[in-house]
């Protein structure tokens, strides 16, 4: 009779030097450490961030580590950082009142003290730029928040339910997209006889949200479309749960990066309604209305021009800027 074999251990057995032998799932084996052996049984291979001791990363934080890496983005942060510094605090950098004006300095240089020198009226327009940016800032935030919000929840709502909801706010936009922007102001602005910047902001989230709508449309279809959704739907979530949970932070990305891209377009909106003089009046504190009122002394007196102008395209294109990279961060197609 023939003798009985010797178990055979397929997965693997360990030699008098204390070495490995693992099979390799196609008949042969490999000669391994047992240390490394060991580190293999406990730690499944693959790529950073994917063991079971670590999270993978979400859209936000690989957005988040993509624009810390981009110099675009940490230049136009720093500028809007700034921008918001002075806006809250205008007198860390400028000491002076922007409404003190004398006339017998009216149109001047530069002077010790006064580095962009003097307006038509007298007035430093050092002083008046820097407290230029609390007006300009306010106006393009706040119009963009209440765009972001009306134009974010309408256009949500008419992705999500469709039907005649999605038909009457696609009429709706329609309506707006016909209506140019800069002649509706000279038409709804023009009768206004406040000084605050309530108007303004009020005309901007009027004519600024059918943009919103469409893109918040569009990101909740196509999220609504998607398997987990449907798996929640099936589960008996209701509507409202879904929209938040599930809908929402999916969808909010591409609204975001139009958001800020827009914050630029309404700052530099302002300022053309302030020169054209429909928008904020004196005196109110105004890029618009400093270059506004510059503008017929352009060639005597071209720092009362220059310095206002500088600032609105210097703010503008940080935000412009800024959207761009939160742009390229959150678009996994350019990946």
């Amino acid at each position: 009779m023939p003798e009985p074999l010797e178990p055979f251990e397929p997965l693997e057995s360990y030699g008098e030097e204390g070495r490995a032998i693992a099979s390799t799932g196609a008949g042969g084996a490999a000669d391994l450490g047992t240390q490394e052996a060991e580190t293999l049984e406990k730690t499944p291979g693959g790529p950073e961030g994917t063991g079971p001791d670590k999270k993978p990363r979400s859209l936000w934080s690989d957005a988040w580590h993509d624009l810390r890496r981009n110099p675009i983005f940490i230049i136009s942060a720093l500028v809007i950082l700034f921008l918001v510094i002075i806006s809250i605090w205008p007198q860390l950098i400028a000491s002076g009142d922007p409404l003190d004006c004398d006339l017998s300095k009216a149109q001047e240089g530069s002077q010790p003290g006064h580095p962009f020198g003097f307006n038509g009226q007298g007035c430093d327009v050092y002083t008046r730029t820097v407290y230029g940016a609390r007006t300009s800032v306010t106006v393009g935030v706040l119009a963009t928040l209440g765009v972001a919000v009306l134009g974010g929840i309408l256009g949500g709502l008419a992705g999500f339910f469709g039907g005649t909801w999605d038909g009457i706010l696609s009429r709706l936009t329609d309506v707006f997209f016909a209506i140019p922007v800069v002649l509706g102001g000279l038409v709804l602005l023009s009768v206004v006889t406040s000084t605050t910047v309530w108007p303004v902001i009020g005309f901007m989230v009027l004519l600024g949200w059918p943009q919103l709508s469409r893109i918040a449309r569009g990101s909740v279809i196509t999220a609504k479309q998607n398997d987990y959704v449907q798996a929640a739907r099936a589960l008996g979530a209701s509507n409202s749960r879904m929209m938040l949970r599930h809908i929402t932070p999916n969808a909010v990305a591409p609204v975001i990066v139009v958001a800020t891209i827009a914050l630029g377009t309404y700052i530099s909106l302002e300022a053309t309604l302030s020169y054209l003089g429909v928008g904020l009046k004196p005196p109110t504190v105004s890029w618009g209305i400093d270059i506004s009122s510059a503008s017929p002394y352009i060639r005597n007196a071209p720092h009362m021009l220059l310095w206002p102008a500088g600032a609105l395209a210097i703010t503008v294109l940080a935000f412009i800027m800024l959207g761009d990279a939160v742009r390229d961060a959150l678009d996994p197609k350019l990946r």
